[in-house]
């Protein structure tokens, strides 16, 4: 056998590393709930989803109990066009009538099930459901800025007994940002919204917004104006300064609003990048930004 190169040698010892900087991040989070909302391009391409579901899945082998909620928006989308509906939004939000709600659960019912199959090919027992199951998340409809968009849930109430129940069993749950309303009426979701519902009841630890940008930048035109992380009131005053804007602000309303409910840290990623989720957890720097809550002076992720 023939011996070992020194460079062979150097790259075992950097793998020896990384993993000596991951193992006191990996026994902080043992048992501890992280929540990922699962969505954007990462959801487009095979490969940057197979990425995805492998650091989840990871995640959950080393102690962690991840839930993955899921958006859908491009294949609906796409199944609406085919079926010679024009897919029209307003604030960001899809107008939804009964026709391409009956779309939406058509649609998320088969996005859910592929990311179920990738998990069991892993090796990770994990289940698929949807906001209607138990009765997970009740709504009513959601008025932006006055109008009547359709079926479109605006949260009101969050059940999370089968979650627990699911977590408890050593299940990795796999939700569509589906509900019901008082009526049992089925409504669609904005993914943002639920990830944030379900992460403040369950009082996750993390809750992860996989995006299509690197994190936050207080001048998105300024790639040295990168935020590695800020606190809950840091970025109430970047909104109210008018810094961030378009789909970001909603976003970053939720990460605020998730950490004053009760979660410990949020992080945006670029779902786009390989691994992300490995990057930003279990190393130093990370690789995103993280919203912490006013009282956090950990110099960690």
């Amino acid at each position: 056998m023939n011996n070992m190169t020194d460079l062979q040698k150097e790259q075992l010892l950097n793998k020896a590393e990384v993993l000596i900087e991951a193992l006191p991040y990996i026994q902080r989070f043992n048992r501890k709930v992280i929540v990922v909302k699962y969505g954007g391009s990462a959801m487009s391409d095979e490969q940057q989803k197979r990425n995805v579901i492998k650091d989840v899945a990871l995640l959950k082998l080393v102690g962690f109990k991840p839930i993955i909620v899921h958006g859908g928006g491009k294949e609906i989308s796409h199944w609406s066009g085919r079926m010679g509906k024009e897919s029209e939004f307003v604030g960001g939000l899809r107008v939804t009538d009964a026709e391409t709600v009956e779309i939406a659960e058509m649609v998320l019912g088969k996005v859910n099930k592929n990311l179920v199959a990738m998990m069991q090919e892993l090796g990770v027992n994990a289940v698929g459901i949807s906001g209607k199951d138990s009765g997970m998340l009740t709504v009513e409809k959601k008025y932006p800025g006055g109008q009547d968009i359709g079926f479109v849930g605006e949260i009101t109430r969050v059940n999370p007994k089968l979650l627990f129940d699911l977590l408890d069993r050593d299940f990795l749950p796999i939700i569509s940002p589906l509900g019901c309303d008082e009526q049992f009426n089925t409504y669609n979701i904005n993914a943002d919204d639920a990830a944030c519902a379900i992460a403040k009841e369950v009082q996750a630890d993390k809750l992860v917004f996989l995006t299509d940008i690197e994190g936050l930048y207080k001048d998105i035109n300024d790639k040295n104006s990168f935020i590695s992380r800020l606190s809950a009131t840091e970025a109430d005053r970047l909104i109210g300064d008018g810094f961030i804007g378009g789909g970001m602000l909603p976003k970053l309303n939720n990460c605020t609003s998730a950490i004053r409910g009760g979660v410990n840290r949020v992080h945006i990623l670029d779902g786009r990048t390989p691994h992300c989720l490995l990057l930003e957890i279990f190393t130093d720097k990370g690789i995103g930004t993280a919203i912490l809550r006013d009282d956090d002076t950990a110099t960690d992720r």
